[in-house]
């Protein structure tokens, strides 16, 4: 069953051109041009219930738009979304009980406060009862090991630390639907290992839906089987993660160790080469081309190890954010094979 189901969602923002100097600031007073900015463009797709999906895309691809349509802070431009039944931009009561948003780079608590006060208002703005109220923050403060930290002012907690806190906020009122717009962002390795492995744990107990942004692919690696990938306001990718590359065309990977240096335009006639210095070089092939150009480079130079690897996932996503700007294409070696 569908949690989430978007069909055609669009929205356009419109802005007015300011051009430098006071004598068109005069002459913006009686004529503005007006300007529209197409941030999300007919964007659909479904996402099931206990579901953790990646949501990617660049800077100003349409990620957070999309967010705060789905979570009616934005009304659309154009376009359907269904969340639990609720149309979004309605905010009916009843749907607001049943989502969080989290936002990593804005805070919900308040920052002269101990989080357990800010704790304390959300329990009485959704109502949550005494009873569920002590067991939720017991278990949650428990699971993000941050029980001692209750009554410590907001201001003096640590990135990370408030982060934590951050989510105990958001899912106080056990919300069906948690909305995650960079919830690692500036935070330490540890600290991002702690809110994934936390993550984890909570949509495998909760069966709640996850939608995940980040700029960091183990964020994304970790957590979620399936990723949508966003660019310019549209969908450019919807499926596995681990099938990223297979969207673009399967490529792989060959490595060489070489015994002395040889120049790089030896190897171009092979494939892409992505990497050179020598005596080291990565060369990307087609999978179709793989064994044969693997046996002409033994057979053609001083070849002490070659290894054959999948083109990095983070990459794959790269050239996704790209489509349609450009066509990377390897040069053919289909003349000397």
């Amino acid at each position: 069953m569908s949690a989430i189901i978007v069909k055609d969602l669009t929205k356009i923002f419109e802005y007015y051109k300011k051009e430098a100097g006071l004598r068109h600031s005069f002459s913006n007073l009686f004529a503005r041009k007006k300007l529209y900015k197409e941030a999300v463009d007919k964007v659909s797709f479904e996402i099931g219930e206990g579901e953790i999906v990646g949501f990617l895309g660049p800077n100003g691809a349409g990620k957070t738009t999309t967010l705060k349509m789905l979570s009616g802070i934005l009304y659309p431009s154009a376009g359907k979304a269904n969340v639990l039944g609720y149309v979004p931009w309605r905010r009916q009561k009843a749907f607001k009980r049943q989502f969080s948003i989290v936002m990593g780079q804005k805070n919900q608590l308040w920052w002269d406060l101990p989080a357990s006060e800010s704790f304390q208002l959300s329990k009485a703005i959704y109502e949550v009862e005494d009873d569920a109220y002590k067991q939720t923050v017991g278990e949650l403060t428990e699971l993000l090991d941050v029980r001692e930290l209750l009554n410590v002012q907001v201001r003096r907690l640590s990135l990370g630390e408030r982060m934590k806190m951050e989510l105990i906020a958001a899912l106080l009122h056990n919300p069906k639907v948690l909305f995650l717009d960079e919830p690692t962002i500036g935070l330490d390795i540890i600290s991002q290992r702690n809110i994934r492995e936390f993550l984890k744990h909570y949509n495998q107990t909760r069966r709640t839906t996850i939608i995940l942004t980040s700029h960091y692919m183990e964020d994304i690696q970790s957590l979620c089987k399936r990723t949508i990938v966003i660019n310019r306001g549209s969908v450019v990718y919807d499926g596995e993660l681990a099938r990223v590359n297979d969207a673009l065309g399967e490529r792989k990977l060959i490595k060489l160790q070489l015994e002395h240096a040889i120049e790089a335009d030896r190897l171009r006639i092979y494939g892409r080469v992505k990497f050179h210095d020598g005596m080291n070089a990565h060369i990307e092939v087609s999978r179709s081309k793989l064994k044969a150009c693997a046996q002409a480079l033994m057979a053609n130079f001083p070849v002490v190890d070659l290894t054959i690897e999948d083109i990095p996932i983070e990459e794959g996503i790269a050239r996704l954010y790209e489509r349609g700007d450009r066509a990377d294409a390897p040069a053919s070696m289909e003349h000397i094979l």
